[in-house]
């Protein structure tokens, strides 16, 4: 039978190890994130920072202007029903853990520093995934990313769009 000690022992190494799983499972915030991106009404600065990232390699552009497609995706998913938007907040925590990020993903460095060649490989892998989550999870970041810059009037011109005089009229 385990003595008193034995037990208070055990306890304490108990807590100590989940005190520490707890820590190495929180998400990393990295500081640059926190201003850089202005006021945002749902998105945290975290969110933003994997959407500024994954924004250029989704849609093949590289002069993006990631603050505008970041204002976008927070204006989308804020319009989202509520249900809707916690499945995209379980989604941005999942991808700002660093260990999800790492093993589920597979972008071994931060958001802000990942190789546009391990981001590609991610979001292929995730597109074609076997696992009905994962290729939903990618088609929730493809639509938000795609509605934020293709709903931005600053990209209509390099697809070739006009709106019509009409409708440009009754816009404020």
């Amino acid at each position: 039978m385990p003595s008193r000690r034995q037990f208070l022992q055990t306890g304490a190494l108990g807590a100590a190890a989940l005190a520490l799983a707890g820590y190495l499972a929180a998400p990393a915030v990295e500081d640059s994130a926190q201003t850089e991106w202005g006021a945002l009404r749902w998105l945290r600065p975290a969110d933003a920072q994997i959407i500024a990232a994954l924004a250029p390699v989704m849609l093949g552009l590289r002069d993006l202007p990631l603050a505008a497609v970041v204002a976008g995706v927070d204006q989308a998913v804020a319009g989202l029903p509520p249900a809707s938007r916690d499945e995209v907040r379980q989604l941005f925590d999942l991808l700002g853990n660093r260990w999800a990020r790492r093993w589920l993903a597979g972008v071994p460095a931060p958001w802000g520093q990942a190789a546009p060649d391990a981001l590609a490989s991610f979001l292929q892998s995730w597109r074609n995934s076997r696992f009905l989550l994962l290729r939903s999870a990618y088609q929730g970041l493809h639509q938000l990313i795609n509605a934020a810059w293709y709903g931005n009037p600053a990209s209509w011109a390099a697809i070739g769009y006009q709106q019509p005089a009409m409708v440009m009229e009754r816009l404020p």
